[in-house]
């Protein structure tokens, strides 16, 4: 079996890792580096690196159809897809003899699109697993091959729980895709209902107003949005991000007010109180709730 990767980030690397176990890469196709830090020094997408080491053949387009020819000269028998973060054109889905298979990190139909795990985490789902379906012309609406559900744990974040689930998605692709470019698995189409979108994530919509909010949804949030962009509020006019949470079932400061309480750093919310534990005041380092506080003199802050 001869095979195309397209992937990214490196949750995508065990899942190229899973195809190279049962395939033939012939060539794998990423993001071009890009900037970062304060030098402004291009890195490569962890998918680059994992393919240098590995030695497979690789192109970085600025666009996926920039690479129709090669792929086209190459012959594949299918092509495996998994958060490359562009749109594959009808055009370059026809050239696989088999097509495209997306490795796609929800149970479809719930959660099609850019976000499945966040949106996941703030819906405040107890399930959610990982799809393998060949693709369409569609956001994520094509045919089922296999899927797999996976309890959500209830104080994981978004980052933990997307790396669960590309291990998910690498024993699916390594235990589904030979039957399928054989011809022996059958797609089956997307139920119709339960179908709900997962937008992109914006930095705006990150921000925690702990006055406006529940304790749950503010745990979710701090949840949902680690590792990126990270949950955010401000003290004064200074942004402060919110990495780690949990609930908090002792006295509560009022809404909004940050304080110590037993030793912990308590926010008040709109019914009752988060303990916060790790946060990063702008321009510094992750720190302990406690230690920001304890820098501050323990002075109370007004978060929001």
């Amino acid at each position: 079996m001869r095979a195309a990767f397209y992937g990214t980030p490196a949750t995508s690397v065990p899942i190229m890792a899973a195809l190279s176990s049962v395939a033939s890469v012939e060539l794998v196709v990423s993001r071009p580096d890009a900037p970062r830090g304060r030098s402004g020094t291009p890195v490569s997408p962890p998918v680059v690196e994992a393919a240098r080491c590995w030695g497979l053949p690789l192109a970085q387009p600025l666009r996926p159809d920039d690479e129709l020819r090669l792929v086209r000269s190459l012959g594949v028998d299918v092509a495996v897809v998994a958060a490359y973060a562009h749109k594959i054109s009808p055009e370059l889905l026809a050239i696989p003899a088999r097509g495209f298979v997306n490795v796609h990190l929800s149970l479809l139909p719930r959660w099609r699109g850019a976000s499945p795990v966040a949106r996941a985490i703030l819906a405040g789902d107890t399930m959610t697993g990982a799809t393998l379906m060949e693709m369409d012309q569609g956001l994520d609406t094509g045919p089922i091959l296999a899927r797999e559900a996976l309890e959500i744990g209830e104080e994981e974040t978004a980052g933990e729980l997307t790396a669960r689930l590309s291990f998910v998605g690498a024993r699916l692709l390594a235990e589904s895709l030979p039957e399928y470019v054989a011809g022996s698995l059958r797609s089956v189409p997307q139920p119709g209902e339960g179908v709900t979108e997962a937008g992109k994530v914006r930095v705006e919509e990150a921000f925690v107003e702990p006055a406006a909010h529940s304790a749950q949804a503010v745990l979710r949030m701090i949840r949902a949005f680690n590792p990126g962009p990270g949950a955010w509020t401000t003290v004064g006019e200074a942004r402060l991000k919110l990495w780690r949470g949990r609930s908090w079932e002792g006295s509560v400061p009022e809404p909004g007010r940050a304080e110590l309480v037993e030793g912990r750093v308590v926010v008040g919310t709109g019914d009752g109180g988060v303990e916060l534990m790790e946060v990063q005041p702008a321009g510094r380092t992750r720190t302990g709730a406690a230690d920001w506080m304890r820098g501050r003199r323990g002075e109370p802050a007004r978060l929001g």
